[in-house]
Formats: C-alpha cells, structure tokens, sequence
C-alpha cells in the first residue's frame, strides 16, 4: 500500500517542477508497507517464472490505470474531491457514494494492516507480539491509534517534511536490500525457483494468485496525477507519471526476484511478514534484520499517518457536497474534520479487535484493503472509456487521440475487472458485509437534502449490494467463508 501525498499549496516556486523532480514525487507517494511483504507473498504463490509474468500484467495494466487518471484530471480538473468524484460524474450519485465509501473502507483496512504490520515486525524480537495479532500487539496498536488521532486532532497535518523523511528511510533499505541479493547471486538456487511447481496449480491460477498484492503495492496510484498544474512543461506529467511508475514496477520486481537469487522458494514462502526483514538476516546476518525492521516501522507509521488524513477527508468531503451526512463534515477549532476523523479512527479500533480471531490476520488485512478499493478504481476506468466513447471533453480534438485514450481505458477496466475475479468471491462477499449498512449513511443523507433516494437502476444496484451481503454473513455463520 502506497503512501498518499499531499497536493503541494499553489504558487510560483511549485509551479516550476522539473521532470526528475516530478518523477521523485511519484515514486515517493508510490513505494508503500507492502513491499516489505513481497517475497513471502510471492514465494507461496508461484516461482520466478510466474512472478515475471505476473509483473508483466501488473505492470501493464496498472501503467493503463495510471494513464486513466493522469488523462481524467487533464480533462476533468473541476472533478477534484478525489478518485470518487468521477464515480459520481459517471454514473450517478449512488455509485460515487460506494466509491467514497469504498475507497474509505479501504484505507481503514489499510490501516489496520499496518498495525498489524508493525507488530508482526516486532514479533520478531519478542514472542509476545506474535504475528501482530496477540492481545499484547492490540493492545499497543490501540494505543498508536489514538496517540495519532491526538495529534491529528490538534492539527498535526504537515505531511510534507514527514513524507521527506520516510521517503528516504524507505527507499534506500529497499535499494539495499535489492544489491546485497544480487551481489549474492546463487545460479543455482535460481534455476531451482525458476520453474513453476505442481503443487501450486496451473501457471493461471500462481498468477492470478499474486494479482492481489501486486495491486495492493500499487494503491495510491492515482496521486501520480495529482501534479499536472505544478510542472515546469506539461509534457513532463506524462513523463513523470511513465517514469516513476516504471522506477517502482522495477524496484517491486527486482525485490521479489533478487529473492528467489538466494534462498529455495520453499524457505521464502515460509518465512514470517513482513518477510524481507527474514530474508535479508538469512544473508548478512541478525544486523539486516534490525536494519529493515527499523526501515519497515519508520515507513509504516509515516504511511498510517497520510492514510487516516486521507481517510478522513474521504469521509469529510463528500460530507460537504451533501453526498454523506452533516454531522461527517464537521471541522474542530484546528481545522481537522473531526467527526470523520473520530469515525476512522473506530472503525480502525474495530478492525484491530478482529485482528485476534482471525487466522491471518496481516494476509487478511491486506487482502480485503485490496479488495474494497477496486470499486472505485474500477468505476474510475469505466468513466475515462464512457468519456472517450461518446466523446465527451474530446470536442475539437484528434480522432486519433481520442481512440488511443479509448484503447488506454479499456484495458484498464477490463484489467480492474480481472482484479475481482482474482480477488475471489470470498472477499467480494465480505466486502459487500462492509458496503451495506454503510448505506444507511447515504439514506441520512437523502433524507436530509429531501431528495429522491434512488433511482430505478440504483435500486437494483443496492439490491444487489444487500445480496452479496446477506450471503456473506450467511457464509461466516455457516463456515463456507472462514476468517
């Protein structure tokens, strides 16, 4: 899970980013927690052939998404609220409500993984942590919740120096990490990781099973294109969004292959999250452990820090165009939305209480994040193709930019639609538990505008919302879906 960057205040010295300056701010905002997570979440799934092709899709398809977004905030830059906005643009006001609240869910899961995150990373040191899912580890990351929502309260908002500074503690353990294994190359135990295993399923099936983290690594994409106005050339966006999006594809794939270059596949996917700290001690010894776990907790607590500011904004500003409740858009004497911030910092509480009973609870966490967030990634992608094929914003222009921007976001939804089917019906089920009462905060809000509540075609969406969830909760009380 990436790390969400502010948008840099208007003026003339912002105006004037270069292109490597640009460029550093998108890698900066992509590289996230997750991966540190990569090698065991790879090794479990396929070897080194799989994971090169399973880079290739990933890559492909999430440079396509990055295009869409880079393309929808060039042609629609009154649409600023956020990636849920072209959800509400498209498709109406209901599917821009399950797109914020959506996107919402999924950063308070986010969070939540990042708790567990750190606490699995300490459980290395002492067992009372275990994989960060103990009583001791709730107990601690209870406490981080509500130091941060302190602080946050009283207006702790400059992300800008902090992101500096997990930037460069999270980068450079990476790089590091990435050259010691390769100057470590054994041939050998690469050629053995090289082929796919039987026992792992059909080459389809190890790739679809690494779809999920490949995307999740990849979340926050879209504030790639959060900077068009601020550069120097406007050409230099694109570049930028190309550049860095292929200087991260190689960071993520050269951490998962430079893997495989030293330890047997099977050793890999056995090793405890967040999974780098135990491979880099298998080859230097017990300082690299301590050298990526302290990387992994400055990283992690800079990257929680963003998100529960960018969760709470997600509540707080469809709250003021009228599309949540009232009460989510108040702001305390600091400025900070509170109420919505007081709401996240809950769910995330909840969430960190269910940690204990379930039995991955670091996987979990990961997975259902990943999960809620392809509603609006998804929707995000279909509005860029509907605006190209009905030529909507493309008044006046080439018919041939307008089929390439065709082509671009068609691959795109049609790669976020791959994405559900990879994220399996479980999560989708489980999703759907999380989507559906939340409606009620979209009724409130109707109800308080006195305007209509659904229209014929919302109806059946909610319907089909409400479905999903009543065979989800069907399906825990059963067992056919376990936690």
């Amino acid at each position: 899970m990436s790390t969400p960057t502010e948008t840099p205040s208007p003026g003339p010295a912002v105006a004037t980013m270069s292109l490597p300056t640009l460029t550093a701010m998108v890698v900066g905002g992509m590289v996230g927690a997750g991966v540190f997570s990569l090698p065991a979440r790879f090794g479990v799934a396929t070897g080194v052939l799989g994971a090169l092709i399973a880079w290739t899709i990933a890559g492909a398809g999430m440079l396509m998404l990055a295009l869409v977004f880079q393309n929808l905030a060039m042609r629609r830059p009154d649409l600023d609220s956020g990636v849920f906005a072209y959800a509400k643009a498209g498709f109406g006001d209901y599917a821009g409500f399950n797109s914020a609240i959506g996107f919402w869910a999924s950063a308070v899961a986010g969070n939540t993984f990042y708790w567990v995150f750190i606490m699995a990373t300490f459980g290395a040191f002492h067992d009372g942590f275990g994989d960060g899912d103990t009583l001791l580890a709730v107990v601690l990351s209870t406490a981080g919740v509500w130091v941060f929502h302190t602080l946050i309260a009283r207006g702790v908002r400059d992300a800008a120096v902090i992101n500096r500074v997990v930037t460069i503690f999270k980068v450079l353990p990476i790089l590091v990490f990435v050259l010691v294994l390769l100057v470590g190359f054994d041939a050998g135990v690469f050629a053995d990781n090289f082929l796919a295993y039987s026992d792992l399923g059909s080459m389809t099936e190890q790739v679809k099973n690494t779809m999920i983290i490949t995307t999740f690594v990849f979340l926050g994409i879209e504030g790639a294109s959060v900077y068009s106005r601020y550069a120097r050339r406007r050409e230099d966006v694109g570049r930028a969004t190309v550049l860095g999006f292929l200087s991260v594809l190689s960071i993520f794939a050269l951490v998962t292959l430079s893997s495989y270059a030293v330890v047997p596949r099977e050793e890999i996917a056995a090793t405890r999250q967040p999974s780098m700290v135990g491979i880099f001690e298998s080859v230097v010894g017990p300082w690299g452990g301590t050298f990526i776990s302290v990387a992994v907790v400055v990283s992690v607590l800079g990257a929680y820090l963003a998100w529960t500011l960018m969760a709470a904004e997600v509540m707080y500003m469809p709250a003021r165009s009228d599309d949540l409740p009232e009460f989510l858009g108040r702001e305390n004497a600091h400025g900070t939305p509170i109420t919505a911030l007081v709401v996240t910092s809950i769910a995330v509480q909840s969430l960190l209480l269910l940690t204990m009973f379930v039995s991955d609870a670091l996987n979990f966490m990961l997975d259902l994040c990943t999960s809620l967030s392809l509603v609006p990634y998804f929707l995000a992608a279909a509005y860029a193709l509907k605006l190209a094929l009905t030529g909507e914003t493309y008044e006046g222009e080439d018919p041939a930019v307008q089929r390439r921007q065709a082509i671009i976001a068609g691959i795109a939804t049609g790669y976020t639609a791959f994405l559900f089917v990879a994220a399996g019906l479980e999560f989708l089920l489980l999703s759907t538990v999380i989507l559906a009462p939340l409606t009620l905060l979209y009724v409130k809000a109707r109800s308080e505008q006195g305007r209509r509540l659904f229209t014929p075609t919302e109806a059946v969406l909610c319907a089909v919302i409400v479905a999903g969830a009543v065979a989800g909760v069907a399906g825990l009380v059963t067992g056919r879906i376990s936690l």
